[in-house]
């Protein structure tokens, strides 16, 4: 069986990516070869993730060519990775902009359009950014801001989330120069804690998301980071018209009432934005330093984006919410170990959308295909490579609210079919969008073609390698043809194991004349690739009822004797697939094998997230041992791996003897009681 499956992974096995890389035009260089191993390369463990995301961050930095600005940490950064010219948000809001991120999906798929609808709400069994890197076997973890408000969600995350006090700002100044330390304030306590959490976890396979609180409003730093910004910063800036409902007028210094901001208050405004953000700045080299300091930078992919634009009196306004440019555009640096191309910027038009894939592709990881934006992986091996044509983007209120940006233009349709007006920008000639051409006689037949290119979508948009007629072909892993490997293609082989009459010739994998677990490993370690890379989306989830088959299979793949790369992940597969299931409730499950000398696994099914405890009694009702796991999201905890693990010692380190014991098991308001048996 060994060699059968290394055989077949040398003369067949590729991803989506390196089939890719095989099939573009002539003279088109391969994008993964010097970058990323293929599966058929001798194995590795794949890449932690650093993943930053920066509240209300514009491209305001020095390494975006603004030199006045004091921020050489996210320099360091983009020095050793490939800085993005040209990254657009999905929508200018924090919580639309973070739920499109974290979902994969745009505002108009996802539903949240607000800073008030969780997606949990509208896309309930959605699969997040971290949940899916948990499923492949990652420690997950949130730091500060990364979800927006007060919404959580303990199924992306392997522990509780953690971020600082609230420090309210209710009456408060909109700006304050502070005579602190950096750890006083929330973004240094970030830092903080993620130094520590990067110490705990510098010998796991992680995804830490740490998300910084600075610059958003109010600006407040310590005194040193204003005294970087004795001299303006911008010299041309406009009297600010704030409209009524605006987010700055909770601060004491911001009229209650009344549209104008004064040029100086403007000024004193961008100063304290610029000192927030080399704040911020520090705290981000402090978590780059730990990662050095432990040695973990040439094993992690490291990601840094502010989640939306925000204006600093650009369109006389301020804050975020608009379809400008200002508030659009997001800083996007993207570091890759042993990437080829480092300290290299790219003009590629790209989407905050994008992070997601982008974040599988380099961790080899099977990329969902129901995700609704692309991996920049090609764009950093090579960075002057052709990509999308153009970015989609909504802003507040609603999705009525709708901009394209193109190489060259930005345009706008404000309700539907433009009913409340459209705007054009030649960014060629105006880059800073002083002058609406829209209504210009000369640009007519120019509006109608960006408004079809508008209407059109972001699919219309693809690289022209996502249009390539290789799209069409199938999979040699896609066992029903349907475009997408997934469980139905395990379950096609499971019916088939030990026949010699095949449902379909496609269920013998590997070609070796019989169909067993080596096949379907085979296929788990390609789920979700599909050959259809522009095709409309195909679900890959699985349900409560396919979780005991799937163990059947996770049993019968770990008497195999093999420790390929491919085998790894069709394992890791198994093992995602039982864990992305939410049960509908709360079970203790016979522990296993039963007997076990000297230890046994206890499975158990959490409805959602609790603290479980676990107490062994001997036959007299005498506590013998506690084992209190923390807090554990919502889930199956059924394998070897997530289940509970008793030793078979008493609470004095001492091995028990041969018998019947009981355990009692308590996770939020369920407790229930099973006997085991222990012989020696």
């Amino acid at each position: 069986m060994k060699h059968n499956l290394k055989s077949h992974v040398q003369k067949h096995l590729f991803t989506r990516r390196d089939f890719l890389s095989t099939s573009l035009k002539a003279g088109t260089a391969a994008f993964t070869t010097a970058l990323l191993p293929n599966l058929s390369a001798k194995a590795q463990r794949q890449y932690n993730v650093l993943f930053i995301i920066v509240d209300d961050l514009r491209p305001l930095l020095g390494c975006y060519g603004h030199q006045e600005m004091h921020t050489p940490n996210i320099a360091r950064l983009a020095q050793r990775g490939t800085l993005f010219n040209r990254a657009y948000c999905q929508f200018p809001v924090c919580n639309p902009s973070r739920a499109s991120i974290l979902t994969g999906l745009r505002p108009e798929t996802n539903g949240v359009q607000d800073n008030n609808t969780h997606f949990r709400t509208t896309v309930p069994d959605v699969v997040t950014l971290p949940q899916y890197f948990k499923a492949y076997g990652y420690h997950t973890r949130s730091i500060g801001k990364i979800i927006h408000g007060p919404f959580a969600d303990r199924r992306s995350w392997s522990a509780p989330s953690w971020s600082p006090k609230f420090e309210p700002y209710l009456n408060l100044p909109s700006w304050r120069s502070l005579d602190v330390s950096d750890d006083e304030l929330r973004d240094g306590k970030v830092a903080k804690h993620t130094m520590a959490v990067l110490e705990e976890l510098r010998n796991d396979q992680f995804f830490l998301a740490v998300g910084f609180y600075k610059p958003h409003l109010p600006f407040n730093a310590p005194t040193k980071y204003y005294d970087l910004y004795d001299t303006q910063i911008i010299e041309d800036v406009e009297d600010v018209i704030l409209h009524s409902h605006h987010e700055m007028r909770v601060y004491s210094d911001i009229p209650a009432e009344g549209g104008m901001l004064s040029k100086e208050k403007t000024l004193e405004l961008i100063r304290g934005y610029a000192a927030s953000t080399s704040y911020m700045d520090a705290q981000v080299g402090r978590v780059l330093d730990q990662l050095d300091a432990l040695e973990l930078t040439e094993k992690t992919v490291v990601v840094l984006a502010g989640d939306h634009g925000f204006h600093l009196g650009e369109h006389g306004t301020f804050a975020k919410g608009t379809t400008h440019e200002a508030a659009l555009r997001s800083p996007l640096v993207v570091s890759i170990p042993g990437q080829a191309h480092i300290g290299t910027n790219t003009d590629a038009l790209v989407e905050l959308v994008d992070i997601y894939p982008t974040l599988c592709d380099a961790c080899q990881l099977p990329i969902p295909t129901d995700l609704e934006g692309i991996s920049t992986v090609p764009v950093i091996e090579q960075p002057k490579r052709q990509w999308k044509s153009a970015t989609f983007s909504q802003g507040a209120p609603s999705n009525l609210n709708l901009t394209i940006r193109t190489d060259q233009y930005r345009y706008t349709e404000w309700g539907a079919n433009a009913v409340f007006g459209k705007a054009l920008y030649d960014h060629y000639v105006d880059p800073n969008e002083e002058t609406n051409i829209a209504d210009l006689p000369e640009n007519a037949e120019l509006v109608a073609l960006l408004s079809e290119r508008l209407k059109a979508g972001w699919r219309a948009a693809l690289p022209d390698i996502y249009n390539q007629p290789y799209e069409q072909e199938t999979l040699t892993w896609d066992i029903n043809d349907d475009g997408v490997v997934d469980i139905r293609d395990l379950i096609l082989i499971s019916n088939n194991f030990g026949k010699t009459n095949l449902d379909n010739p496609k269920v013998d994998v590997n070609n070796d004349g019989r169909v067993n677990i080596i096949d379907l490993l085979i296929v788990a370690a390609n789920f979700t690739e599909s050959s259809y890379t522009a095709a409309a989306p195909k679900t890959t989830s699985v349900l409560l009822k396919h979780v005991d088959r799937i163990e059947e299979w996770h049993a019968e793949a770990h008497k195999v004797n093999e420790h390929s790369h491919v085998y790894d992940r069709g394992i890791a597969t198994l093992e995602g697939l039982i864990h992305s299931v939410i049960p509908k409730k709360t079970v203790l499950l016979p522990n296993y094998p039963n007997p076990f000398n000297p230890e046994t696994w206890i499975p158990y099914d959490l409805a959602q997230g609790t603290d479980v405890y676990i107490h062994i009694f001997n036959l007299k009702g005498e506590l013998i041992r506690k084992l209190s796991l923390g807090f554990q999201t919502a889930g199956t905890y059924r394998t070897q791996s997530r289940s509970a693990h008793w030793d078979g010692h008493n609470s004095a380190g001492e091995p028990v003897a041969s018998g019947v014991y009981f355990y009692t098991f308590r996770a939020g308001q369920t407790k229930a009681t099973r006997k085991m048996v222990i012989t020696k």
